[in-house]
């Protein structure tokens, strides 16, 4: 039943002996992951508004004509 103990120590033996625990590396990779897809989502969202302002602004070939 030792093995009982080793679970959920990960941040005491990270500081015993120095380093990350792997409960730390976990969320920091989950942070990272969100920080990523959300700026993803910022440009996808940028680039619909840019072209959404130049259909309604720009018009088609039926409004150069005038």
């Amino acid at each position: 039943m030792a093995l009982f103990g080793l679970i959920g120590n990960d941040q005491k033996l990270a500081q015993q002996y120095g380093g990350e625990s792997a409960s730390d590396k976990a969320a920091r990779k989950r942070r990272e992951s969100h920080h990523r897809n959300a700026a993803q989502a910022d440009r996808q969202g940028q680039a619909w508004e840019a072209s959404e302002r130049a259909r309604q602004d720009g018009g088609g070939w039926w409004r150069r004509s005038r």
